[in-house]
């Protein structure tokens, strides 16, 4: 398995994998819409992605999104997106990413890098706990302004 940090000249390698994701979360599928996004975050500095790819083929990505914590006065990242093809499931792709993330996030000395998952993801809960994350006791709200 390679892991590596998708650029400019590398979207089109996850485009598919992107939209798919959407579409695992009930949006409709838009590859151009999907390649346009994802152009714009990295041209922009406003996301981190990395694609883990077997045999050349793209297995799961994850994408990181800088913040900061007024607090801490340090950075940290929100990892936004995780996922790995349904026929990349199971053979250790989610956990290659998330150690990946890891050591990108030290190395860019941010304070952490938090995540959210449906309350039913039992296989993402599990992984994260495995992988030393721990529950942070935060309530999420959200106000919605879509139609």
């Amino acid at each position: 398995m390679r892991i590596e940090r998708i650029t400019y000249d590398t979207i089109p390698s996850v485009v598919k994998l992107f939209d798919a994701y959407r579409q695992f979360y009930k949006q409709p599928g838009d590859k151009k819409a999907a390649e346009e996004f994802l152009m714009e975050r990295i041209t922009k500095g406003e996301s981190v992605i990395f694609a883990a790819y077997e045999d050349e083929q793209p297995a799961g990505f994850v994408q990181l999104y800088p913040t900061f914590s007024s607090v801490a006065m340090q950075k940290m990242y929100i990892l936004n997106d995780l996922f790995v093809a349904e026929n990349f499931r199971k053979s250790g792709v989610g956990r290659k990413l998330m150690e990946t993330i890891f050591a990108f996030c030290k190395e860019d000395k941010a304070r952490s890098v938090i995540l959210e998952t449906a309350a039913d993801n039992y296989s993402a809960q599990r992984l994260y706990e495995q992988l030393g994350m721990k529950l942070d006791g935060v309530k999420h709200y959200e106000m919605n302004f879509e139609s």
